[in-house]
């Protein structure tokens, strides 16, 4: 070895190594040195910048703290009071209840500090000694929305905090909190998460948490008045469900006796009523602030409380809500929207490759005998409404598990997708011949009594189950209502709006079995029908690679490649099994062309795995993130949110014939919009309690929230540039 070093070049060898040690030397050292600097959180503009020094006493402490670095271009600034108290103890909500009394902060000395607003997250009931109180214990944080004088100018901000803290003894607490923020950008700070997440349970609308409340009543109790509360939730059923009511003197409200229905996903509270001596008028017509919280969601309102009976399983009353009627007059009207949705469905662009295969059954069978037609067209309505039952007992099953259910939310599964790319498939392959799929005898019996010309019945059945299946990631007028209506119910309720849709979707074969001389006049099959079943097996075949390029999307273009080179396998098997010499001539072109069309149709990267973040956050768009959508509205901005996935075409539908388009795009590149995007590809329970909180289970989905909409407007399935641009300009403020 020394040998070779002291030959020619063997100096430029030492060099290169001593050269690579130096450089290995030096990438060590940063990494150690990156490794100190992590390890020490208070070392670059940890707490000393964005949180005030701890206040501590014997049972707790409390500091203030900033959700950014700095000031920046914002006019308004996310804070927030800390408190980590010992077990046992607590402080108090804005109404405290029997005892007790609120924080309370004074921003004397404050700068460039415009106003400061506390926020209140949903408090715990706490009883002792007979007395009922609202509170927080271990550890809470009460967000501050902080509004500057001057953008860009740095802000100190000086508050004076006098709070109580309660076990069985209570004790008055004051505290002088300091932070300065700089006039720097405004970056996320370590705090900001904490903020955030006690700011989620700051009680709205219920919105934002999927509850509604959907009728109040007074009624004479059986030894005092009761104050009657019915609560349904869109998202997962109530826990322990509870209720205060602010806002009328002299009244107080009791601690509910609680009924739940319907699965746990309604609840109806009874809250008793006792009146002080001190108590003037009546409680009728008045206006009081009634919040209803489940652990840490909630949501508040503003109601004039009147004299009735809550209807029987939580049915709306008339004169609270939008809707009226019992149950049952509401339920037919969605199960009219459930049909009229299922018809319309036929003509999504999901379905338009199964339409191709209506069209073709329909030329079929011209001249054939009447009861033939009729029969093959129930067998298809058979296929789709049997289908819709097996999707109607999957939510129910799912449902029942406590699972998140949404429309065409099998299409997140890969199981799924090769499943169907292998049903799509084997269509395809029918088309071009390959082979036919016999009925089994006892059906084609009970079809049509006798087994000939029979054969193929199979095939329109399946025909029904495909249409199904493939409208599934598709949505339509009147559709999410109808969804949304059965999945908060109960398994009913699904089982009847889901058998609706079956029917809707079935109705033009149900329309051709009633009047079968439709189909029976048509021209007698020929040798042009070879022609547009290959054309339409090609359809076909486009739409399994179409399935392929979403199963890219979830589980990597590797898996994707292998599940096409195994369906280009089953089309070689298929296709050369039995064929005449001249026939392979032409199968052989086919085969080709299908193998090009996943070849090319594949994302480049084979083998590399699904980057949904990097999709969803493509070009202008940021990743969907609930918690920072109300600091954006009170900057002022627009949030323009976009809930898409690969496998939903009316979402590319959406985006071709709206979204993208230049019009909508000049609009949504305007320096007050931010555009938010959520993927939901891939299953994602954020985004299913997203949509949940609409009362949508289904997609596409868009929603622009404003300063003049704060909770949203939610835009239709089908968009177009007038609904867009109008919610736009509704949530802009001035």
């Amino acid at each position: 070895m020394a040998d070779d070093i002291n030959a020619p070049g063997g100096s430029n060898v030492r060099d290169v190594g001593m050269m690579l040690r130096r450089y290995a030397i030096a990438a060590l050292s940063a990494i150690f040195l990156s490794l100190v600097v992590l390890a020490q959180p208070q070392a670059a503009g940890g707490d000393g910048a964005t949180a005030s020094d701890w206040a501590a006493h014997e049972n707790g402490r409390m500091r203030l703290i900033s959700a950014s670095s700095g000031v920046g271009e914002r006019e308004t600034l996310r804070l927030g009071l800390h408190f980590q108290l010992e077990p046992g103890w607590k402080i108090y909500w804005r109404s405290p209840g029997e005892a007790g009394y609120p924080p309370k902060v004074d921003w004397s000395g404050s700068k460039n500090l415009a106003e400061a607003n506390l926020r209140w997250p949903v408090p715990h009931r706490f009883e002792l000694f007979g007395l009922q109180t609202f509170g927080y214990g271990g550890e809470v944080v009460l967000p501050i929305v902080a509004r500057v004088e001057r953008a860009g100018e740095g802000v100190t901000l000086n508050a004076s905090v006098d709070y109580l803290t309660c076990e069985e003894i209570c004790i008055p607490r004051k505290a002088q909190l300091s932070v300065t923020l700089p006039p720097d950008s405004a970056q996320p700070s370590e705090h900001a998460y904490l903020i955030d997440r006690f700011r989620a349970r700051v009680p709205g609308d219920g919105a934002g948490s999927g509850l509604s409340l959907d009728e109040a009543a007074l009624s004479d109790g059986d030894e005092t008045p009761v104050l009657s509360l019915a609560v349904t939730s869109t998202a997962e059923p109530f826990d322990a469900p509870d209720a205060v009511v602010e806002g009328a003197d002299g009244y107080a409200f009791g601690k509910p006796i609680v009924a739940l229905k319907d699965g746990g996903k309604r609840a109806v509270l009874d809250l008793p009523i006792q009146a002080d001596p001190t108590a003037e008028g009546k409680l009728e017509g008045r206006q009081v602030t009634v919040t209803v919280f489940d652990g840490e969601r909630g949501l508040e309102r503003d109601i004039a409380l009147r004299t009735g009976d809550i209807g029987a399983g939580g049915a709306l009353l008339p004169g609270l809500g939008e809707d009226s009627g019992d149950g049952l007059l509401r339920l037919a009207g969605m199960l009219g929207l459930a049909v009229l949705g299922g018809l319309i469905l036929n003509l999504m662009p999901c379905v338009l490759p199964v339409l191709s295969l209506k069209l073709l059954k329909v030329v079929g069978h011209g001249g054939r005998e009447l009861g033939h037609v009729r029969a093959s067209f129930l067998a298809s309505a058979a296929g789709i409404l049997v289908s819709f039952l097996v999707l109607a007992g999957g939510a129910i099953a799912l449902k029942s598990a406590g699972a998140a259910v949404g429309w065409g939310m099998q299409f997140q599964h890969p199981a799924f997708l090769v499943g169907l790319t292998l049903v799509v498939t084997l269509f395809a392959c029918n088309l071009f011949g390959f082979f036919e799929i016999p009925l089994p005898r006892f059906i084609a019996d009970s079809l049509g009594g006798q087994h000939q010309g029979h054969e193929g019945m199979a095939g329109h059945f399946l025909t029904g189950a495909l249409a199904t299946l493939l409208a599934t990631p598709c949505s339509a007028p009147f559709l999410g209502t109808a969804i949304a209506f059965a999945l908060s119910r109960g398994a009913i309720e699904i089982l009847a709006i889901f058998i609706a849709l079956g029917i809707g979707l079935a109705l033009p074969y149900l329309a051709v079995a009633a009047v079968p001389s439709v189909a029976a006049r048509m021209p007698r099959p020929g040798r042009w029908m070879l022609t547009v079943k290959k054309v339409l097996g090609l359809a076909l075949a486009g739409t399994a690679v179409w399935l392929l390029t979403v199963l890219a999307a979830q589980d990597g273009t590797l898996a994707a490649g292998a599940v096409g080179g195994l369906m280009a396998a089953l089309i070689a098997v298929l296709g050369l099994k039995g064929l005449a010499p001249g026939q392979l001539r032409r199968a052989v072109p086919i085969l080709v062309a299908v193998i090009g069309a996943a070849a090319f149709a594949a994302p480049p990267g084979l083998g590399s795995a699904p980057q949904p973040a990097k999709q969803t956050a493509a070009s202008d768009w940021q990743t969907l993130d609930r918690t920072r959508i109300q600091d954006m509205v009170d900057a002022g901005k627009v949030v323009f949110v976009d809930v898409t996935a690969d496998w939903c075409i009316t979402c590319k539908v959406n985006k071709a014939a709206v979204i993208n388009t230049e019009t909508v795009q000049a609009r949504l590149d305007g320096k007050d919009v931010v555009r938010m995007r959520g993927d939901w590809t891939r299953p994602s329970d954020e985004i299913a309690e997203y949509l949940a909180s609409f009362g949508r289970y289904g997609i596409p989905f868009n929603v622009v929230y404003g300063p003049n909409a704060p909770k949203g407007i939610a835009l239709p399935e089908i968009l177009t540039k007038s609904a867009v641009l109008d919610a736009i300009d509704t949530a802009r403020a001035g």
